[in-house]
């Protein structure tokens, strides 16, 4: 009896020191780093600050956000299409370097398909279609007339050549039919001081970076580019009710890692980032920046990362865009 009262008890504190063992073995070993292809106090930078607090007391290991700006995102990117399979290098994704990068960059060093695993899509995002106080389209009909009737001579700025912004402005061009001048910028701050000073006129920026200055009255919001209102902007029109049935030009964000990453891994982190996006807190903060509609599997991520490179494809060969060497 006594033989087998002690086998039982070895047995069963084996079994008490496996289990914590196995569930290690779905969650990185050390400190997280979610890197971040743009610079501090942007949307992306924002929402992957907000993720990985929450990540870091569920995982109980430090979650860092590490910003590697630069070319719209790829520079991240590419880091992480380099890094280990172990979970410990994410990357917050971006429509920039999922679905526009390929389309634009013939000499891309990473395969979205082969070199990440999706996790989650964390939100998406409508851009804003903004003007200063000087102009004078208050709708999208009287801003369609206003380029009309001044061919090539309306301005419109972007975050930068091949941005989200300017692709944006590529949509509407095309579906509007007109000529417009397009002015790039190194991102919204300083394309917004423009606007708002006056030296250009209208511009697709993104509902997180628009927000502050269309609250305080600095510039005016036209339309908004998701198919839907979003919550946050309920008086504000869509283009499809604006008379474009097909214009939808979004921003979105998702988590991914690197290829390769372990299925067994990359389901946990699914679940705990599905999680995070419901935390009452953590959605009042993603609505304050237009986010929505994030979570889900991450073959939902995949499949919509895919339409989203399809789509922009053909933009950017329709619009015949061409980056700057």
């Amino acid at each position: 009896m006594k033989r087998r009262t002690f086998v039982a008890a070895t047995a069963a504190t084996a079994a008490t020191m496996v289990a914590p063992s196995i569930q290690a073995q779905t969650l990185p070993a050390g400190p997280v780093r979610i890197l971040v292809g743009f610079a501090p106090g942007g949307g992306t930078d924002i929402l992957a600050r907000i993720v990985a607090q929450k990540l870091q007391t569920m995982w109980g290991v430090t979650v860092l956000v590490e910003n590697r700006a630069g070319a719209t995102g790829v520079i991240a990117a590419e880091a992480v299409a380099k890094a280990a399979p172990d979970g410990n290098t994410l990357l917050m994704a971006h429509i920039n370097s999922h679905a526009l990068a390929p389309a634009l960059m013939p000499k891309l060093s990473y395969v979205v398909d082969r070199d990440f695993t999706p996790l989650t899509l964390v939100g998406i995002t409508p851009n804003l279609l903004i003007c200063n106080n000087d102009q004078p389209a208050k709708t999208v009909a009287e801003l369609v007339a206003q380029c009309k009737a001044n061919p090539g001579k309306v301005s419109f700025g972007s975050a930068g050549q091949g941005s989200a912004q300017h692709m944006a402005l590529e949509s509407f061009k095309l579906a509007a039919g007109v000529d417009t001048i397009h002015i790039p910028y190194k991102g919204s701050g300083p394309m917004l001081a423009d606007l708002i000073g006056g030296q250009i006129a209208y511009s697709f920026d993104t509902m997180t970076a628009a927000t502050p200055h269309v609250k305080s009255g600095k510039v005016r919001a036209i339309a908004q580019t998701r198919a839907k209102r979003a919550s946050s902007y309920p008086n504000v029109p869509t283009m499809v009710e604006a008379g474009f049935p097909n214009f939808e030009a979004t921003t979105w964000y998702g988590l991914v890692g690197p290829g390769k990453l372990p299925p067994a891994m990359a389901q946990r982190m699914n679940e705990d980032i599905n999680k995070v996006l419901v935390m009452p807190d953590v959605v009042e903060k993603l609505a304050q920046y237009g986010a929505e509609d994030g979570g889900g599997s991450a073959q939902r991520f995949a499949d919509f990362i895919r339409t989203e490179q399809v789509k922009w494809a053909k933009v950017v060969k329709d619009s015949n865009v061409k980056l700057d060497s």
